[in-house]
């Protein structure tokens, strides 16, 4: 019931009244059955964005830190997320993935859409980062289409590190389903996976049109991390020159 009151309510008005989204191919997404909505990953702001405009209820897996935040806030977030509808999913240890998939499949066999971010995490500079396999096994297993999703301009109104949203128009843009039943029984096949994953991602990639990495979004940040953390110990000390 309050998934409802956020969306026609609360805060659905207030998004599209801020946001004015213009959204495009909505007509591939089904009006009835499961399927997997699988989109880029820019902003905060995409977990609620895509929900308001939708005409179903779509149910996204979300990282287990939304639910345990310390604080009012943590708990304001915690609250606001599990009303909503969205799973919490431990993105570490080895069983992450398995978890993760178990929860998804546990959606679509509700016959409900599955809303998720391929990357694993929200790009921290805008671009496109290599996706997770994830997806094509949910898809194989379930035997459900996968809508590709391109969310445009939430990562200027939004980006990482910024708690008020910028004034900025967005569009949402969603493709025609694609259909992996020719690879069904095929999910412990890694290369096929991978190529599914890869036929997702360049999807994702031309309707959004965003720069590519052929890498993964985690992996690329804590290089980045890394390299920051060794410039501002070199700043802070400095290398004398011997003698």
């Amino acid at each position: 019931m309050f998934y409802y009151v956020l969306k026609y309510v609360l805060l659905g008005p207030l998004l599209r009244l801020v946001f004015r989204p213009r959204i495009e191919g909505l007509e591939h997404v089904p009006a009835e059955g499961p399927a997997i909505v699988a989109g880029n990953h820019l902003s905060f702001s995409d977990h609620f964005l895509m929900p308001a405009i939708l005409k179903r209820r779509i149910t996204f897996l979300a990282k287990k830190e939304y639910f345990t935040g310390p604080g009012i806030r943590g708990r304001l977030t915690a609250t606001f997320f599990r009303s909503a509808g969205q799973i919490p999913v431990d993105r570490t240890g080895k069983e992450a993935g398995q978890a993760a998939i178990r929860e998804g499949l546990g959606v679509l066999r509700k016959n409900e859409l599955l809303g998720i971010y391929p990357e694993g995490t929200r790009s921290h500079d805008g671009r496109l980062y290599k996706g997770k396999v994830g997806v094509a096994v949910m898809a194989l297993k379930a035997q459900v289409p996968v809508i590709p999703c391109a969310m445009i301009g939430t990562f200027e109104a939004q980006p990482p590190g910024k708690v008020i949203p910028n004034i900025h128009p967005v569009v949402i843009r969603f493709g025609k389903p694609l259909d992996f039943s020719r690879y069904a029984g095929m999910e412990n096949e890694k290369a096929i996976l991978r190529a599914i994953t890869d036929e997702i991602m360049y999807a994702i990639l031309t309707l959004s049109e965003q720069e590519y990495v052929d890498e993964y979004a985690a992996v690329v940040k804590a290089q980045e991390a890394e390299a920051a953390g060794a410039a501002e110990k070199e700043r802070r000390f400095p290398r004398m020159p011997l003698g």
